[in-house]
């Protein structure tokens, strides 16, 4: 596919993505807070699975990475008052505060713009640590406070439930979309081979995500894989 039509393909679908859940939202199909759970658990996969359209450019990475960029400015700017959009306000704050997105959505923006330059296709670190961020964290939350469980002593604030929901959440996307890019023939690794590499990922990312900090999984989770990746691979 050629580049210009990859990227537009790629904006395309993620906009109605978040309009859809935004939309869902605003009529009350579902919770605020499933809503913004819902865009940090499925925008990850879509966006990464849209890789696959674009051709083997050097500046496909870039363009790629508008997307997430764009986004992100839009949220910065929803956060600062500049923009009036209540259906993001609502699908992706808790108590409905446009301050709210420069917390967690903006970070999470930030991560898939630098993960995509940085490690695009040539290395599976990038897709691991999004996965882990998407699948791990946002069924962390989800899970953990539907499935009655004891506390963790060393954070109150989150269940067992929780913590086994981050783990089999991230281990399972990032195995799939890891598992995807390699029979395309663009990440050049041996899939058994590198499972325990990534279930080790996903076990310090669990661990990471499990500490008593609020609002800052988003940066904490990313970081300890790509550094510890980067040691792996």
């Amino acid at each position: 596919m050629p580049l210009w039509l990859a990227f537009f393909t790629t904006f395309f679908i993620s906009i109605i993505w978040l309009r859809l859940i935004d939309r869902f939202a605003v009529k009350g199909v579902i919770s605020k807070k499933l809503s913004r759970k819902i865009i940090h658990i499925g925008t990850g996969p879509i966006f990464v699975l849209c890789w696959l359209f674009f051709p083997e450019d050097p500046f496909s990475r870039y363009f790629a990475a508008i997307i997430p960029f764009l986004i992100t400015i839009q949220f910065f700017l929803i956060g600062i008052g500049v923009i009036k959009d209540q259906a993001s306000v609502d699908a992706m704050s808790r108590t409905g505060d446009p301050k709210e997105i420069l917390k967690g959505p903006f970070f999470y923006g930030v991560v898939f713009v630098l993960l995509t330059i940085l490690f695009w296709r040539e290395s599976p670190i990038g897709i691991i640590a999004l996965m882990i961020l998407c699948g791990g964290d946002g069924f962390a939350d989800i899970i953990g406070r539907r499935v009655p469980s004891f506390a963790l002593k060393w954070s109150p604030g989150k269940s067992f439930a929780g913590t086994i929901s981050m783990f089999l959440g991230g281990l399972i996307f990032s195995s799939i979309l890891i598992l995807i890019f390699v029979k395309s023939g663009l990440i050049n690794i041996n899939f058994l081979e590198s499972f325990p590499k990534i279930l080790l990922l996903n076990i310090l990312a669990t661990i990471v995500e499990s500490l008593p900090v609020r609002d800052w999984d988003n940066v904490t989770v990313p970081i300890i894989v790509v550094l510890i990746g980067l040691i792996l691979f």
